[in-house]
């Protein structure tokens, strides 16, 4: 058939001898390309997608260990809202976990709290809102719960304390934040420890860590029980006690002391030192202000005598 024909003819056409070369054009394709990658590094081959499912397997588990258990209540201290968790995240205020909503919206707080809680191994825990807001109803979706201080004791101090100790005592103080700044006033001037009372006092909150400026983790503090007590005993040690009362007749400037032992005797907010605590005192000084109408500040107080105390030890 005439089909037939012109297919074979066509059939032996194709079976003449070499055609012309292509002149070097593809030289190229006959350069090597190294060995062969291993089948798990090729990402479209199945062993490399059984290698990166292990793995991804894997992160999840680390994750899962890190995070504190599901629908427990953070234990301590909670402190609510953005701006309140970033700054106690970077005072470094000892915690226990970071409890955040889901589908938060994450903006520059939540980013950097969670960068922080993570450079801390601090436990991320995600929960629902519902769950963060019954919380803390302010929370704005993120917690921070608090690990208990752990306080010092007076012998501790003691022990602590170089001659010539300097010791700072509370009679009262119920602002945490004149608690933390007391705090690093004291371990900026050298005093060996803080000393306050367990009732009707401010207690190392996460506000007064905050004021503090890390100086709390430095600082042993102690709480005691009855602070007359604490007085006799530090008299034992051979301590002068000096009390702060802005009402005193005796100057700061008068005191004679001030490069002996020394406990220093801080009152309370509004009434000032205690009637039994004042009476205990073997000096109660004021400091001096222009104005007769005003007042300083408990911490602001605090902060004038250890600096005078200070320079006159510098001077001796």
């Amino acid at each position: 058939m005439a089909g037939n024909s012109s297919r074979k003819g066509a059939i032996r056409a194709s079976k003449k001898g070499p055609t012309t070369g292509t002149g070097g054009k593809n030289k190229k394709r006959l350069t090597g390309k190294g060995p062969t990658p291993k089948a798990e590094d090729r990402p479209y081959h199945a062993a490399a997608k059984r290698k990166k499912a292990v793995a991804k397997k894997a992160d999840s588990k680390e994750v899962r260990t890190a995070r504190a258990p599901r629908g427990d209540r953070p234990r301590g201290e909670i402190v609510a809202g953005r701006n309140a968790v970033l700054e106690a995240l970077r005072e470094s205020v000892p915690a226990t976990e970071l409890m955040v909503a889901r589908s938060i919206d994450v903006d520059d707080r939540v980013a950097e709290s969670l960068k922080l809680a993570l450079h801390l191994g601090l436990p991320i825990r995600e929960a629902h809102r519902a769950e963060v807001e019954g919380i803390s109803p302010n929370s704005q979706g993120i917690i921070l719960a608090i690990k208990p201080f752990q306080y010092s004791s007076f012998e501790e101090i003691m022990q602590r304390a170089k001659y010539p100790a300097l010791i700072v005592a509370l009679d009262g103080v119920t602002d945490p934040r004149n608690l933390g700044a007391i705090i690093r006033s004291a371990a900026a001037f050298g005093a060996a420890g803080v000393i306050m009372t367990e009732r009707r006092a401010a207690s190392m909150t996460a506000s007064a860590w905050k004021s503090s400026a890390g100086a709390a983790a430095r600082l042993p503090i102690a709480q005691v029980t009855n602070l007359a007590r604490t007085i006799d005993a530090a008299k034992k040690e051979g301590l002068f006690v000096v009390g702060l009362d802005g009402e005193s007749e005796d100057v700061i400037s008068s005191m004679k002391i001030a490069t002996e032992a020394i406990m220093i005797v801080v009152g309370s907010e509004g009434k000032g030192l205690a009637r039994l605590t004042r009476e205990k005192c073997d000096l109660v000084i004021s400091i001096p202000i222009s104005a007769t109408t005003e007042s300083l500040n408990a911490s602001v107080a605090t902060a004038i005598a250890l600096f005078w105390v200070d320079q006159a030890r510098r001077k001796g």
